[in-house]
């Protein structure tokens, strides 16, 4: 695996990402680049030095992978009200756009869906690093990026 400092949660949104936008990861400086559909790939311009290796796409989930998400949310929903409302709207035209307006009426329900998304998400974000032979490196001092169940050090 080649370890590399990331802008996870970046990496998180282009996964995430419903608009026409490309992103790409810079494999030596572990930023992610975005960039307007017809505009040339990053490092397309170069004069010199040219490294065709050197940025990675993030391919954006296809639908039915978000849907499925989403699905999986309603699984484990216990609100019976929200989960009609959201069912139906996975069910219907533009699933992904009206299950998002639905919950902007139901403010538990998001706040759940947010926090089940940003797990799912982080999770995807891994098994894409995994996938494409990469790792995050691991900052002592970043808290967001400490193995589960370890914990911070004792202050004095």
């Amino acid at each position: 695996m080649h370890p590399l400092t990331l802008d996870l949660p970046r990496i998180e949104q282009a996964l995430l990402s419903q608009a026409e936008l490309e992103h790409y990861l810079d494999l030596t400086t572990g930023n992610v680049l975005t960039v307007i559909p017809g505009d040339p790939p990053p490092g397309a311009d170069e004069k010199y030095d040219v490294q065709p290796d050197r940025y990675l796409a993030i391919e954006p989930l296809p639908q039915v992978q978000a849907l499925a998400l989403r699905e999986a949310f309603l699984f484990g929903l216990h609100d019976p009200h929200a989960h009609t409302l959201l069912s139906h709207a996975l069910a219907g035209r533009k699933p992904l756009r009206t299950f998002d307006y639905q919950l902007e009426n139901l403010p538990r329900a998001r706040e759940a869906w947010l926090a089940f998304q940003a797990q799912q998400v982080r999770e995807l974000a891994l098994e894409w690093l995994q996938d494409n032979g990469l790792e995050q490196v691991r900052h002592p001092s970043a808290e967001s990026f400490r193995p589960r169940g370890e914990r911070s050090p004792a202050r004095h």
